[in-house]
């Protein structure tokens, strides 16, 4: 079986279209808590309320930490997806810790991020456009098959 870490953006489906691709492979998909609004407040939720919103962010960031590393750090392959719309830092640090440990890393980008991803991009083993290439990325990596 092979561990896929599904990390970055949060606001499209995304990772269904890489799971429904890779439908019939032996791939667990993991990732971070999707649900915005747990995520942020998970700190306050579970360690007790801030007054103040930095303090709010830093406890959740921190127990959202704990999972991120913990499942990229169990991933074979992590596949870090960079919106349109938004920015998100934190997959560009997944992205860097991911390449770190050596672990197997694929960025997904639009053509236009180019130049602001370069030096993640020279990081990763793949760059796509699209999930459907990581979803034929793993199909390859399982079985040696091209699309098509």
């Amino acid at each position: 079986m092979l561990t896929v870490y599904l990390s970055g953006e949060i606001h499209t489906d995304w990772r269904d279209e890489i799971a429904a691709g890779a439908e019939g492979l032996d791939v667990e998909f993991t990732g971070p808590v999707t649900d915005h609004a747990a995520s942020d407040d998970c700190g306050v939720s579970i360690l007790g309320a801030e007054q103040d919103k930095f303090w709010h962010d830093h406890k959740g960031a921190k127990l959202n930490a704990i999972r991120t590393r913990h499942g990229i750090e169990m991933a074979d392959v992590v596949v870090v997806r960079f919106g349109e719309k938004y920015r998100q830092w934190n997959a560009a640090f997944d992205a860097g810790y991911a390449a770190a440990l050596g672990t197997p890393l694929i960025v997904v980008s639009m053509p236009d991020q180019q130049h602001a991803l370069k030096e993640v991009h020279a990081a990763a083993l793949a760059v796509c456009d699209s999930p459907a290439q990581v979803a034929q990325i793993l199909r390859y990596v399982m079985t040696g098959k091209l699309p098509g």
